[in-house]
Order: structure tokens, then sequence, then C-alpha cells
């Protein structure tokens, strides 16, 4: 039980902001059908234009969901940094989920709604969401996780000889210059 416990520690962060993405994700995913299928089937639009509008439309909804959800606890020092990159990454799901309608209709032929939705919605967008997933937990939502800050305990190693000229550590071992301000670095921060 100890195990399991330990191992959810580690991992549950990542599950939790799996499935929050999926939830924001699958919310955007019914906006991108019915704007795509509105745009292609009611108003005669070409079916890579009409992925272009939907998935652009999905996107202000995702970034707003996992801005505000999602990834909240990833705080962001420069939210305009963070918005372009999402807005660029997103653009490549885009692309990718364009590019696989444009494959089946132009290249293979296939010019049906059921063939584009099936392109977009079956191909397109699991690649599409793959990449973005990936895309924005290394690049976009970058803030420190709470199982990130964590106190660190740092000690020096036994037999140094120049501990005596180092500050003490929080057990009262010497430590060096740098992991010693590391630490007070890191307990000002958790006092914030």
């Amino acid at each position: 039980m100890k195990a399991l416990r330990n191992w959810y520690d580690r991992v549950g962060h990542l599950l939790h902001e799996t499935l929050k993405f999926g939830a924001v994700g699958g919310f955007g995913v019914i906006v991108n059908v019915i704007v795509f299928n509105l745009c292609r089937d009611h108003l005669g639009l070409a079916s890579v234009r009409s992925s272009v509008i939907s998935t652009a439309v999905a996107i202000v909804v995702n970034y707003l969901g996992n801005r505000y959800w999602a990834f909240r606890h990833r705080t962001s020092d420069d939210s305009r940094r963070e918005f372009v990159l999402f807005m660029v990454f997103s653009g490549v799901g885009m692309a990718i989920e364009a590019g696989t309608v444009a494959i089946s209709h132009y290249w293979l032929g296939h010019t049906s709604l059921l063939a584009d939705n099936i392109a977009k919605y079956a191909v397109g967008l699991p690649l599409g969401t793959l990449f973005r997933f990936w895309s924005y937990r290394t690049w976009v939502f970058t803030g420190t996780h709470d199982i990130d800050r964590k106190p660190v305990r740092v000690v020096a190693p036994p037999g140094d000889e120049d501990a005596d000229d180092r500050p003490a550590g929080p057990a009262g071992a010497r430590m060096d210059t740098e992991a010693a301000r590391l630490v007070e670095d890191e307990s000002k921060t958790s006092r914030a």
C-alpha cells in the first residue's frame, strides 16, 4: 500500500493534469465538431477552410480552459510568452488536423462529409492532441508544481575538513555556500 501511495505522490499530478486536459479537450472537440460541420455543410465552405476555422475557435476555448483550470497551478511570470507559445503549438496541431483532411479530401478523393469528419476526428485530432499535450506541458505551461516544492535537506558529506567554515544547514550540518544559498532561496519562496 505504501508503494502505491509513493507512486501516486510521484505521478498523481500528471494523472490530474491529463484528466483535466482531457476534459477541456473534450469540450473543445464538441465546439470543433459543431463549428466544422456548420461551416462545411451549412455554410458551404471548403473542407480545409472549415477545419481551420473550427480548430481556431476550439483553440480559444481550449486556451481558456487549460490556462484557468487544467494548468492553473502552473503560474507563469510572462503570460504573453505563454499565450504566444500556446498559439504557435496550437497552430501546429491545427496544421496536423487540416493536413489529414487535405490528404483525405484532395489526394485520396474521399470528398463526402463523413470522410472529412473521419479524417479530421479519427486521425488528425488524436495526432494533434498528442502533440499539443506534449508541447503545452513542455514549453507553454511550465510553472512549478506543488510536488516540486517539497523541502530539500542538504548536508555536507561526512569527513569534509572545510565543513567548519560553511554555514549550518537545517540539521546543524555544514553546507557548501551554493547549497546554502539554494536552501535559503527555497525557504524564502516557500514562505511567499
